[in-house]
């Protein structure tokens, strides 16, 4: 028998998510051994006239194909993965790998290639910027790993997650995405951070099940030059399969000047990858009322309610600040009190206290008002 709660999931994703119309192109790319969601959602996209097309692609493979690939060939991978990307109206990308670590070993000058050549064109550039796009995780006993549950247990929270009323919040983000659009200092305060930027002019983004599932956070970017102070980030982090702890970072003018971790060298050779990746494209505040805790997965931690992502790297056109860089590396602060606590600014005018928010007009994005 279907699970039903997967049957709902790929209808979300196929009619709101990306909202696929009649003629449209849509590619569906799973990374990992799951097939029961591709074939929902192949047929959800049937349903509506859209024209699905299917990418399988096993993250141990793609290790291989990393450890062994030379510079042009990574520049003919791209070249004839760009032109599919660029004849497709939608993407849905579903990963469901066995290892979170797997690509740990892949040279750091092989993983700079393929963000620089791989990556950065077919992605950034192509399918962010002019596709329907989503990404999600499928739920298997690795992720329950990451979670420190167990299987059954995630995936009841997955399911959760994934499938809330993801219109609702929508509703909901109107007042912050308001307020954001016309703030221009933001502050934030806590244990080991106290950090001043602007967002004067650069307007903000929803996000609530457009591109991502699970959801929950409302984007901008600081104005590139205005940031200073530091950030001690309190949220593992993968990033090229090295999980990075502990990170801070000190400002001066809008650039990372110091940069420390439980890798201090590897975070500064990430940092030092182009001249963008030391100036941030990022600030999201998360809201997604059923992720409380970190789980070494961006596509979750980054929506945790009551948190920040300050991201290094590339700046979303829709968002933007300027910054470009071949990397975009969401990095989160947790200001619940269990994690230390901590304040948001805007304009001098307390709006987020501890993970609360603390203003009338913000009240309804608190936990218990959306789920």
């Amino acid at each position: 028998m279907k699970d039903p709660r997967l049957e709902q999931l790929a209808k979300n994703l196929v009619g709101y998510s990306i909202d696929v119309q009649p003629g449209e192109n849509v590619l569906v790319e799973m990374i990992g051994s799951e097939r029961e969601l591709v074939k929902l959602v192949v047929d959800e996209i049937a349903k509506r006239g859209g024209r699905p097309f299917v990418q399988l692609t096993d993250r141990a493979v793609l290790r291989s194909m990393l450890m062994n690939a030379t510079k042009e060939q990574m520049e003919t991978w791209a070249e004839y993965d760009l032109l599919r990307m660029q004849n497709m109206q939608g993407y849905i990308g579903i990963r469901a790998g066995e290892n979170a670590n797997e690509l740990a070993d892949v040279p750091k000058d092989k993983m700079k290639l393929y963000e620089a050549i791989y990556s950065h064109p077919v992605h950034m550039e192509e399918r962010v910027k002019r596709t329907k796009w989503v990404v999600l995780r499928y739920p298997n006993a690795s992720m329950a790993q990451l979670a420190n549950t167990s299987t059954e247990a995630f995936e009841d929270f997955y399911f959760d997650v994934c499938n809330l009323d993801y219109s609702k919040m929508d509703k909901a983000m109107d007042a912050l995405k308001t307020l954001m659009d016309r703030t221009d200092k933001v502050r934030l305060v806590g244990p080991g951070t106290d950090l001043t930027f602007s967002i004067k002019g650069i307007g903000s983004i929803k996000c609530s099940g457009q591109c991502n599932i699970p959801d929950g956070e409302v984007y901008t970017a600081p104005v590139r030059d205005s940031i200073n102070g530091t950030l001690s980030y309190n949220t593992p982090s993968i990033y090229n399969g090295f999980t990075f702890e502990n990170v801070q970072f000190r400002f001066e003018n809008g650039k990372v000047v110091e940069a420390t971790s439980n890798d201090t060298k590897r975070l500064n050779d990430i940092l030092d990858s182009d001249e963008g990746a030391r100036h941030i494209g990022e600030f999201a505040v998360g809201v997604n009322p059923y992720i409380l805790h970190p789980m070494k997965d961006i596509l979750f931690d980054e929506k945790i309610a009551g948190s920040i992502h300050f991201t290094p790297g590339q700046a979303y056109e829709t968002a933007d600040n300027g910054n470009r860089s071949s990397i975009h590396w969401d990095l989160v602060l947790i200001q619940r009190p269990e994690y230390g606590g901590g304040e948001m600014y805007f304009d001098d005018v307390l709006v987020r206290k501890d993970g609360r928010f603390v203003t009338s007009e913000l009240e309804c994005l608190n936990p218990e008002h959306l789920k």
